[in-house]
């Protein structure tokens, strides 16, 4: 298991965790560790598809503290509310959402951290939320067969010159007859020619037949 270390992202006690933004409050019945006056979220690898990619060993991890991200296919904020612990109250996120019902139980989440902006809208017609500022990370984690394309326009209109992308390719959504592995490589063809890939790591067992890639923004 890989223990690096990331920007306000911490190993507590053997567990991946973050610094509970609005101490006193969970979002997903996760565990709370409480160390140095200060409250901590335990981060689960098998609740979250970046806390994942921490534990399988990634080497490059984009979301800081003031980050901006575009976060598409948010849900209903368990990873974003991390992500929200991480970036703090001068970061921001702006939360694609298609689900009605879902982006319902993201409302209070982002009421609670005031730095998640829910926007129900469809991420593959980034024309509807146009409006959104230039971001540092542009996250994908959309079940859909295009995936890797949306991902790339979605760039194209958000993502800073040298910013970072990253997303969750869940093969089985894209091909369900092909070896996840040969899916990974297919969608990994798609992805280089817009960016670079800085780091892939495969998710199982914590996340079946998931890939999950770092992306650099090509100047």
């Amino acid at each position: 298991m890989s223990k690096k270390n990331f920007d306000n992202i911490f190993w507590i006690n053997g567990k991946l965790a973050t610094e509970n933004l609005v101490p006193g409050k969970v979002v997903y019945e996760e565990k709370i560790i409480k160390k140095d006056n200060k409250e901590f979220r335990v981060w689960d690898p098998n609740r979250s598809k970046p806390a994942a990619a921490i534990y399988k060993g990634l080497n490059v991890f984009p979301v800081v503290k003031d980050s901006r991200i575009l976060y598409l296919g948010i849900a209903s904020g368990t990873t974003s509310s991390h992500f929200s612990d991480i970036i703090g109250k001068k970061g921001i996120i702006y939360g694609i959402e298609i689900s009605e019902r879902v982006i319902r139980d993201l409302l209070p989440v982002a009421k609670d951290r005031k730095n998640i902006i829910p926007l129900l809208a469809d991420a593959r017609t980034p024309e509807e939320y146009s409006w959104i500022e230039e971001v540092d990370v542009v996250y994908a984690d959309i079940a859909i067969p295009d995936m890797s394309e949306v991902l790339i326009r979605n760039s194209k209109f958000f993502l800073k010159d040298g910013g970072y992308a990253m997303i969750a390719i869940k093969s089985r959504s894209i091909d369900v007859s092909k070896n996840p592995k040969q899916v990974y490589k297919e969608e990994r063809e798609k992805l280089e020619k817009y960016f670079e890939v800085v780091d892939f790591v495969i998710l199982d067992p914590f996340e079946k037949d998931h890939g999950f890639f770092v992306l650099k923004k090509k100047s």
